[in-house]
């Protein structure tokens, strides 16, 4: 059954509360029956908790209490308890009510036959006894005699609750310390639902992808490119078996001290039973080392479509114009239309300097090109235990939040632009979940690269208008 909260209605909450938390829904009236004796079985003793009512305008408003509540029919102190409003009239109303400093000593009222009570007079009082809803609705008879305790900043009965308290719903959620590896409620990033036919339809998607037509070319082409051992690599064996029905290892991947990846290489991702190339690209070269390694000249060279595939780089000889198949008048088609950073999640805290440096260098001829990027996070099962079991998690966990949000600030890309993702490694079978969460990587690459062509085209068309002119 689906609660009155959604992901920003917690976001907001946790501002007001502080630190990172959990919510765990104790009660629900419309599920447990609208007694006093309910809601005291299941919150009595429980800590923290939020209390949510819903009424038929939809309005969301309540009341947050750090202390727990009890049956013993007194007023418990509590400094940071607050009222609050969520929405009014369907739209988001979001606004904190403190407790007034002298009136600390009321802030909730606990009593066994209330159900959940703030305030001195009462500013919110919920309901007493048994209630039975008529029509779908719960009347709360006593209301509010609001601004006594709390500090309502002019906000009135009608402003807060539509001068009733007629409900539709009432919730209790227990506000907990939260274990960085234990799966929230909410996911810190909301994705379709992960069932079989997600992940078809978007194998379909991709396998359906065409580049804009006016351009007229046949394949975008997504630059890899990381420390060694990241999973530059196996990103694109990852991608290669989805589509296979299989798991492969087309492209050398392990690890070594050096990179294992000496070429550059501009890989086919074909659907296997027609074995028909996909119009995209996977372009892999060698990989970032702080002594030597990819050079960020090189890299302009590939950005820019100059580089042949299968170039073999030589660490003692950056390349030049004078290579072998040196592309001098690179088109549309030749060039990097996506840039996607491959990053370690369990090698992020001890990143060097050096190394990061040498990624904010690259990053800066990018952004002088135009071109979108994207991080992909690999081995976020490395980081949290509970993903070692299942990624189908990945977005559930606080874990992997805390280090989308790190590789972002550091990187300077939104944190939409940061994705986690799990290679297959030690997979000997196909797994839907490791093939859901690298999809929706897929996907969203794509529409990175789609949003370079866009520019790209507009560029061409201001050309021909400035001709026309």
């Amino acid at each position: 059954m689906a609660g009155l909260l959604q992901k920003e209605d917690f976001d907001e909450l946790l501002k007001w509360i502080g630190g990172r938390r959990k919510f765990r829904l104790l009660y629900k009236i419309t599920r447990d029956g609208c007694s006093a004796p309910t809601f005291h079985s299941k919150c009595d003793g429980k800590g923290m908790t939020v209390t949510v009512l819903s009424n038929p305008s939809d309005t969301v408003y309540g009341g947050f209490t750090s202390q727990s509540w009890t049956s013993a029919g007194a007023y418990v102190p509590d400094p940071k308890a607050f009222l609050f409003q969520l929405k009014f009239n369907g739209k988001s109303s979001y606004k904190q009510f403190a407790i007034k400093p002298e009136k600390i000593a009321y802030a909730v009222y606990c009593h066994s036959k209330y159900g959940p009570t703030f305030g001195d007079g009462y500013d919110l009082f919920t309901f007493s006894g048994n209630l039975t809803a008529c029509n779908g609705e719960f009347k709360f008879e006593k209301g509010c005699s609001l601004d006594n305790t709390y500090n309502m900043k002019g906000t009135d009965y009608s402003a807060f609750a539509n001068g009733n308290l007629q409900v539709k719903e009432m919730e209790v959620y227990q506000v907990d310390d939260c274990d960085m590896n234990d799966p929230l409620e909410i996911p810190w990033r909301r994705t379709p639902e992960w069932t079989t036919r997600l992940m078809q339809e978007l194998k379909e998607e991709i396998e359906n992808y065409k580049p804009l037509e006016q351009l007229k070319i046949q394949q975008t082409k997504i630059l890899l490119i990381g420390q060694i051992g990241a999973g530059k690599s196996s990103f694109f064996n990852t991608i290669n078996s989805i589509f296979r029905g299989y798991v492969t290892s087309q492209a050398c991947s392990g690890t070594a001290e050096h990179s294992l990846t000496t070429q550059y290489r501009s890989y086919q991702v074909r659907n296997g039973p027609s074995r028909k190339p996909l119009n995209f690209r996977l372009c892999d070269t060698r990989g970032l080392e702080e002594g030597q390694g990819i050079e960020a000249q090189d890299v302009c060279y590939i950005l820019d479509g100059h580089t042949p595939d299968k170039y073999v780089f030589n660490p003692s000889l950056p390349l030049s114009s004078d290579i072998p198949g040196f592309i001098k008048a690179p088109k549309l088609k030749d060039r990097i239309h996506c840039v996607a950073f491959v990053l370690d999640a369990s090698s992020v805290d001890i990143m060097s300097e050096q190394m990061l440096e040498k990624i904010k260098k690259l990053q800066t001829a990018m952004n002088q090109r135009g071109l979108p990027q994207v991080v992909l996070l690999t081995k976020i099962d490395k980081i949290c235990a509970s993903l070692q079991d299942d990624v189908g998690l990945t977005y559930y966990i606080p874990t992997a939040q805390e280090y989308v949000d790190k590789v972002s600030e550091m990187i300077g890309l939104p944190r939409s632009h940061v994705i986690p993702v799990k290679n297959y490694e030690s997979e000997r079978e196909l797994n839907d979940n490791i093939n859901i969460l690298n999809l929706l990587a897929m996907q969203q690459i794509l529409h990175f690269a789609d949003d370079f062509l866009y520019n790209y085209l507009d560029d061409l068309d201001n050309e021909q208008i400035g001709t026309a002119d």
